[in-house]
């Protein structure tokens, strides 16, 4: 799975502009998340189509990046998240972007967005729900 990130000076309708671009090019966004920094929005995407959102984003100008993520299905019970960090801390992963995906029953779907995607994935094996390409 790919997140595509925006990073744009935060202005009232940026988000209602991007989700318009995307809906008028009939791209579904499955996942979001905005956060405002200094002045900037950091705005990270899961699309059902990536490239072609990138491409149509781009072309309205903004300035968006491709991040690889690792899709993990965990207990939904507590620890459980500190478990997975601490394994990646201990292994020299550092972990760039983390994303709640969706939290049914006593499971909970996130994705991350790590440095050494191959690496994280290997030792993650017994949570993953994806599989990492290069």
């Amino acid at each position: 799975m790919k997140a595509v990130t925006i990073v744009a000076d935060d202005k009232v309708g940026l988000l209602a502009d991007i989700s318009y671009i995307l809906g008028k090019a009939k791209i579904n966004i499955d996942s979001i998340s905005v956060d405002v920094v200094g002045g900037k929005a950091i705005i990270s995407l899961v699309l059902s189509d990536e490239q072609r959102g990138k491409s149509v984003l781009e072309a309205s100008g903004y300035r968006v990046d491709e991040l690889n993520s690792i899709i993990l299905r965990l207990k939904d019970q507590p620890g459980e998240l500190s478990r997975i960090t601490n394994s990646l801390s201990k292994e020299g992963i550092n972990i760039e972007n983390v994303h709640m995906l969706s939290r049914e029953g006593n499971q909970t779907v996130i994705s991350l967005v790590v440095d050494k995607p191959k690496k994280a994935a290997g030792l993650l094996k017994e949570y993953l729900l994806t599989k990492v390409g290069s």
